[in-house]
């Protein structure tokens, strides 16, 4: 330090050095004093969730402390640890997003209802939307890519394509069909006349989706939409035909000959 006339003064002889053991914050959360431990994750394996559910198994091995997920711990006052953070924000979003899949689910079914005139048959017509999971999943993998919240976005978005394509084939066969050809015909021809125009929205589909490939938001949305609709398309040509042949032979029949 500088004196009043400019020279220097040693900093011992203005103060006096104590040691002393500095005091930590003292965190409080619902009036209950909590401690927070905070770590991120690096390396190959970014997601934090990983990380997290190895420490969980870890700590009921080594420590066995009560560990809650979803909840606040039944008893505060005991030594419990809380899981927050990011697993918080992942599991809301998961089963927001599961909720709307739901609910978009039963709005088809209802929407199809509405333009079938049938229970039944929109059942069929929504029986290839779980058959997206089978290029999905396995999309996933093949890439290294996370299934994010993005993917699951996805998923959404072809629940409608799927369904989409299904009509095309249910409305062709029921064309024919007023048009006096016999059922197995038209069910054959359905899916022969019916796939340009499906395998056309699959590629277009896809191709958006390979122009956000590499960004690191929408990657599991351009995964869904890519691999998604490769396997789903090919599939919803061969079991929309045999399944709604299968349900409804038996009903035209009756139909047919009354």
């Amino acid at each position: 330090m500088h004196s009043a006339d400019g020279t220097l003064v040693p900093l011992s002889e203005i103060v006096t050095v104590v040691p002393a053991r500095r005091e930590l914050s003292i965190f409080h959360k619902d009036l209950l004093p909590v401690v927070y431990v905070t770590g991120d994750m690096a390396g190959s394996i970014d997601s934090p969730l990983y990380g997290m559910f190895d420490i969980r198994d870890r700590i009921d091995r080594e420590l066995g402390l009560e560990q809650w997920l979803l909840s606040q711990p039944a008893n505060p006052y005991d030594d419990n640890i809380k899981w927050d953070g990011e697993w918080q924000v992942t599991y809301k979003t998961f089963r927001d997003m599961g909720i709307a899949y739901s609910v978009g689910l039963i709005l088809i079914y209802l929407l199809v209802v509405a333009q079938f005139r049938s229970y039944l048959v929109p059942l069929v017509i929504m029986a290839p939307i779980p058959l997206t999971i089978i290029g999905i999943m396995p999309g996933h993998a093949l890439l290294g890519a996370q299934f994010t919240a993005t993917s699951m976005i996805g998923m959404i978005a072809l629940a409608g394509i799927i369904v989409r394509n299904s009509i095309l084939l249910v409305d062709f066969i029921n064309q024919q069909l007023r048009e006096g050809a016999a059922f197995d015909t038209a069910v054959i021809e359905a899916a022969a006349v019916r796939t340009k125009p499906i395998v056309l929205t699959a590629l277009a589909a896809m191709a958006g989706g390979f122009f956000i490939l590499d960004d690191p938001i929408f990657s599991g949305l351009a995964v869904s939409l890519i691999f998604g609709p490769l396997v789903s398309t090919v599939l919803t040509l061969v079991l929309i035909p045999v399944v709604y042949y299968g349900v409804m032979h038996g009903r035209v029949s009756k139909m047919l000959a009354q």
